[in-house]
């Protein structure tokens, strides 16, 4: 099999420190890995395949001879060195918004719309989405494709590993400190984040709702390739480190039973069902998510206001297949039509 040079941006970051560990265990055909961080990062060591590979600078980095480049260092870094990238020939997976929403390229969920990820081929990148859209479609697939989905009620408890490193040293040193009857200082959430739940991720929009919840309407749809599918989302960061949270309020386009959308869970690429009605017989991040890959689904019902409404509790570790996972899995996908 033929192998490929990989490079990551932002290998300092939670998501490009995960890239490394998947490419490990996954087994990705490299035979460079180049880690880029800033140049504060730069002569980091990380361990990979039985090596250590040291930080380089980004500024400084010549990106000639890189097939693929994984971009996971926000939407400046990436508008400032995507076009660098490619113009050096690579193709760019990109895991920030930058890209996502550009009419001509693939924004990609391999469960989904692993086709779309072939005319990166010719755009140079491919759009990775966000971390609960992510775990999102993944679940509802299944019954988009069995009976269409009308509309969509989403409310969220995204962990605070999706701000970023400094968000999981904030989190940690504010619960110390509430511990100890301590200071309370917050520098990356608006308000404290220990023992609280902040009802705002990222800035508000001009209709006011949140840049986490318009990303949520506007990239299922393109992922869905489906416009008139009605999305309210309601986005809320709460402290814990790991694993995002969607309670689910589904309304399809024909009816459908429990029992069957149970069966469609069971047998969807992705998603593991964890629904019993019992204590504890459903997943949340710390039992079933964190650390893992799949989507985990459970308190699948029937709507008790709605003919054809359906709810579901849907949990994944947002780090993995919120970001890095998927990241890797189009990666994956790509290698398939490089030669």
């Amino acid at each position: 099999m033929k192998k490929f040079s990989i490079a990551i941006v932002g290998a300092t970051g939670v998501v490009g420190g995960m890239l490394i560990e998947l490419l490990e265990q996954r087994r990705f055909p490299t035979d460079q890995l180049h880690l880029l961080a800033s140049e504060r990062s730069s002569g980091q060591r990380f361990s990979f395949r039985g090596s250590y590979l040291r930080v380089q600078a980004l500024e400084d980095f010549d990106f000639a001879g890189i097939d693929i480049a994984f971009f996971t260092a926000g939407s400046e870094i990436s508008a400032l060195y995507v076009p660098r990238a490619t113009a050096n020939g690579a193709i760019v997976v990109d895991n920030t918004s930058k890209y996502r929403l550009e009419p001509n390229i693939p924004l990609v969920v391999p469960e989904i719309n692993a086709d779309q990820t072939e005319r990166g081929l010719q755009t140079r990148i491919v759009a990775n989405p966000n971390c609960s859209t992510i775990q999102m479609v993944v679940a509802l697939n299944p019954i988009h494709n069995e009976v269409g989905i009308k509309r969509i009620t989403v409310s969220t408890y995204q962990s605070v590993s999706g701000a970023g490193t400094r968000a999981i040293e904030e989190l940690a040193m504010q619960t110390a400190n509430v511990l100890n009857a301590k200071t309370i200082t917050s520098e990356v959430a608006p308000v404290q984040m220990a023992f609280n739940v902040i009802p705002q991720i990222g800035e508000f929009q001009e209709n006011g709702f949140s840049e986490e919840e318009m990303k949520m309407v506007q990239e299922t749809q393109k992922i869905f390739d489906d416009p008139n599918i009605e999305i309210n989302p309601t986005c809320v960061r709460v402290p814990i480190f790991f694993g995002h949270s969607l309670a689910l309020h589904v309304e399809t386009r024909r009816k459908i039973q429990v029992a069957d959308v149970r069966r469609l869970l069971i047998d969807a690429p992705g998603v593991e069902l964890v629904d019993s009605n019992a204590d504890g017989g459903y997943p949340t991040p710390v039992t079933h998510a964190t650390g893992q890959n799949e989507v985990f689904v459970g308190r699948v019902r029937a709507d008790l206001s709605a003919a054809n409404g359906l709810n579901l509790w849907v949990v994944s570790d947002n780090s993995r297949k919120g970001a890095a996972l998927n990241s890797l899995q189009i990666a994956e996908e790509l290698v398939q039509h490089l030669h």
